[in-house]
């Protein structure tokens, strides 16, 4: 991460394991909360210590008003369980995070990135006071499970983009050095491809990235 940022490319990653957070936060400039996190209290107080911007996912069922009631929750002081620099732990005061948005993924294998689920989720926003700018998460159920579909799905929405919708205002694309992923087996695995979700290579990341910057040049 360090090698990275030093680069000048910020750094993002999903902070399953609150505990991690004081050893790589000063290295990220934004974080996800997963959409099985996103209701739990201790990843909403870790989200409103962070000076990163923070990306709320909807949960797997597609419910989208606990990414908002976690953005609520994160904007207001709390007092955490951490660790100071030295590694002991502490009982520590935050000052709440204002930079959290919604990231759409999908619910039980059912989009939620068309314009009718951007235009509930932003006035759902709208109504409860929050930032109603969205990221879509190309991938999980937005794309079925189907890694191949989170093209089609960034091209949907570079399209609402294009056509006015300026809610949105990123995308995610779970993207590997090679396609596909495959099952941890030791002595076995191939370099570069996902031990986890399925993603896309490299030359069909490249690919999308520079559509996206040539639509939106």
């Amino acid at each position: 991460m360090h090698a990275v940022a030093a680069r000048g490319l910020p750094v993002a990653t999903e902070l399953l394991q609150p505990m991690l957070a004081p050893y790589v936060d000063d290295l990220l400039s934004w974080v996800a909360i997963g959409a099985r996190t996103t209701e739990s209290q201790l990843h909403r107080e870790l989200a409103s210590d962070l000076s990163a911007a923070v990306g709320f996912k909807n949960a797997t069922s597609g419910d989208v008003q606990v990414a908002i009631d976690a953005m609520s929750a994160a904007a207001h002081p709390h007092q955490r369980f951490a660790v100071d620099a030295h590694g002991h732990p502490i009982v520590q005061q935050t000052v709440g995070n204002p930079h959290t948005h919604v990231v759409l993924r999908g619910g039980h294998g059912e989009p939620n990135y068309q314009v009718q689920h951007v235009r509930a989720a932003t006035t759902a926003l709208h109504n409860a006071g929050q930032n109603p700018r969205l990221m879509v998460d190309c991938s999980h159920a937005n794309a079925r499970k189907d890694h191949r579909r989170q093209s089609e799905v960034m091209l949907d929405v570079l399209a609402q983009r294009q056509a006015g919708e300026a809610n949105l205002v990123a995308l995610m694309l779970e993207s590997h050095l090679f396609e596909g992923k495959q099952p941890l087996k030791p002595g076995a695995m191939r370099y570069g491809v996902s031990v986890t979700d399925a993603c896309v290579g490299w030359e069909t990341t490249e690919h999308l990235l520079k559509t996206a910057a040539e639509r939106l040049a």
